[in-house]
């Protein structure tokens, strides 16, 4: 059975608390549920990774390489900042899809930049909980060549 690694980058731990006017009540155990379940429907298993160091995103990214067939990941605010983050994802050599709960367009200007979109082959924003699953579906049809 092939595995996704599941990514959330910093603050993400705090998914439920921290500006639920922004991010709404849904919390990172919410969104682990819902990614295994939707993986498992799509014969994946998943390995979730929150840590808001990037050297730890990092070398979890890395790892991935070793038995990892795709990555979810919501970098959080590395998304707008982190080059090596992007370096680890494209050594990877794998499918990766982009999630944000939020509509980064609709944020700051200074998050309206990612440095993961351009090399993803999946990208959704703004669809809440329901964008991981979503990413999930799709990067099956990617794995299935479809």
């Amino acid at each position: 059975m092939s595995r996704l690694l599941l990514v959330n980058g910093p603050n993400l731990n705090l998914l439920g608390t921290r500006e639920p006017d922004v991010y709404g009540t849904t919390t990172l155990a919410d969104v682990e549920q819902l990614v295994t379940e939707t993986a498992a429907a799509e014969g994946l298993q998943v390995r979730a990774v929150q840590s808001n160091h990037e050297g730890e995103l990092i070398d979890a990214i890395q790892g991935a390489r070793e038995d990892c067939a795709a990555i979810v990941i919501n970098p959080g605010a590395y998304t707008h900042t982190s080059v090596a983050i992007r370096d680890a994802l494209l050594a990877t050599e794998l499918p990766i899809a982009e999630v944000h709960l939020s509509n980064i367009h609709r944020r700051e200007p200074f998050r309206h930049h990612s440095y993961v979109s351009d090399i993803a082959e999946v990208v959704v924003i703004g669809a809440g909980l329901h964008g991981y699953g979503y990413a999930v579906q799709q990067l099956a049809r990617v794995l299935r060549g479809a």
